[in-house]
């Protein structure tokens, strides 16, 4: 294991990941190199960075998906570690033993770890001989639909399939029937296998408006854990996130505490080192279901330095140098209240159709507690070939319906012309007396499906 400072890190990612891992490098005195796609080439994580590679053409799988590429660039620009972001290889195992391999240090957990917590199937199994309580499902990935059919039919219907190499909502089916889980299986398959390389699904009963609740732990080479609290992110469109809060307006202190031992004690069973999110269903009589590791930076994570005044990345960074946490369980505090809003370029009245092109104009907002991570400006091409965030607006204050307002005048602040994005779909969501309650779950959004109704 590479242990003392690390003089330069190289970047497997792009977009608005690249810039934040970038700026939290220049803050520790460490050089920087991009990697960026012919797509890419006046990207501004490129411009941030110290040295940029240019790794192949715009297609994901000939460029940010390429290993070969990427450690080549990683060799010949003789930097000490890779930092992979969120998305495209960051839970990839065989690039983290590529990485490995060449002597460069991943930042993230080890490879056999990604395989033991990215494979949800062998996942599911550990964590039943530890007694933690999981989704009943299937205990091997699915082989086929008459498997299919057989487990659902023992945990009953309805049921969701998931592919078993990444999230992110790709892979994902519901089905209440055996003819819809038929149909689900094929197109849930080719999803998974197009998104991740990895066909393999497998099932679980589907618990119905559930909350989905996440715990962020960092864990370091020394046995040491803490959690940071949970991230409530209940408010999804087709399995992916929109807006994050944290705290959780339904989460007390006993909850918070049952979820971050149990967090704590799945990172521990499977070895986990880095920074990672374990990710929880909660039914409304507060029964949790463990769902998944995310091995990896989350989007989200910047909700969580918000209420805690930790840099995760920093904290990503310090851990794969070989260094102690530097902090304790105890000296874990949650201040205020956050909420994050991730801006798409998608069209909220096309059922979030992506929406590539030019943004001709472009004004963050800005002012007490509102941060925004963006790799955008204007002039700037949208390209067709990436996931559609383009930003996160992310608000602090001293409760949540302070939050909330801020969010509400930050979000009237925010202009981006030239293309459709989902901030008017936001604004929507932000007058809702619902969730100004905070009564949401996992089903919140399906009333704001399609055109607006006002």
């Amino acid at each position: 294991m590479a242990m003392g400072k690390f003089n330069k890190i190289l970047i497997a990612n792009r977009g608005e990941i690249a810039v934040r891992i970038i700026r939290a490098c220049q803050e520790m005195g460490i050089q920087t190199v991009a990697v960026y796609s012919d797509a890419d080439a006046d990207a501004l994580h490129v411009k941030y960075a110290d040295e940029a590679v240019n790794i192949g053409p715009a297609l994901s799988r000939k460029s940010y998906l390429n290993i070969d590429n990427i450690i080549q660039a990683a060799t010949g620009k003789q930097v000490d570690a890779v930092h992979p972001g969120y998305g495209f290889l960051s839970e990839n195992a065989d690039f983290a033993k590529a990485c490995a391999d060449n002597a460069l240090m991943f930042i993230g957990p080890s490879a056999a770890c990604i395989g033991a917590s990215g494979n949800k199937s062998a996942a599911r199994k550990t964590l039943m001989a530890l007694g933690i309580a999981i989704i009943p499902g299937s205990e091997d990935i699915i082989s086929s639909p008459e498997e299919a059919f057989k487990v659902a039919n023992r945990v009953g219907y309805p049921v969701i399939l998931k592919a078993s190499g990444g999230g992110g909502g790709r892979g994902m089916r519901i089905a209440y029937d055996q003819k819809e889980l038929a149909d689900a299986v094929a197109v849930a398959s080719g999803e998974a296998r197009a998104a991740f390389g990895n066909p393999d699904l497998y099932l679980e009963k589907y618990i119905e408006k559930p909350r989905h609740i996440e715990i962020q732990i960092l864990g370091d080479h020394f046995g040491n854990y803490i959690h940071l609290g949970e991230r409530e992110c209940s408010i999804q469109m087709r399995y992916q996130k929109l807006i994050e809060e944290s705290p959780s307006p339904f989460v007390d202190d006993v909850l918070r505490n049952k979820l971050g031992e149990t967090a704590i004690q799945v990172a521990r069973a499977i070895g986990y080192r880095n920074a990672g999110t374990m990710e929880f269903l909660v039914d409304k009589n507060k029964n949790f279901f463990f769902m998944e590791v995310n091995a990896r930076v989350q989007v989200e994570h910047p909700v969580t330095e918000l209420v805690t005044g930790l840099d995760i990345v920093q904290q990503q960074i310090l851990v794969a140098q070989g260094e102690r946490l530097r902090l304790v369980q105890d000296d874990v505090r949650l201040s205020g209240w956050s909420m994050e809003c991730r801006i798409n370029a998608a069209d909220p009245a096309d059922n979030f159709m992506p929406s590539p092109g030019e943004i001709t104009n472009l004004i963050l907002p800005a002012g007490p507690g509102v941060r925004v991570d963006t790799h955008i400006f204007s002039p700037y091409e949208i390209s067709p070939f990436y996931d559609s965030l383009i930003g996160k607006l992310v608000v602090w204050a001293e409760d949540r319906p302070m939050a909330i307002k801020r969010m509400q005048r930050a979000l009237s602040e925010f202009r981006i012309e030239g293309i459709k994005t989902t901030i008017p779909f936001h604004q929507r969501v932000f007058q809702d007396e619902d969730f100004i309650n905070g009564d949401i779950d996992t089903h919140f959004l399906e009333k704001w499906a399609g055109p607006s109704r006002h």
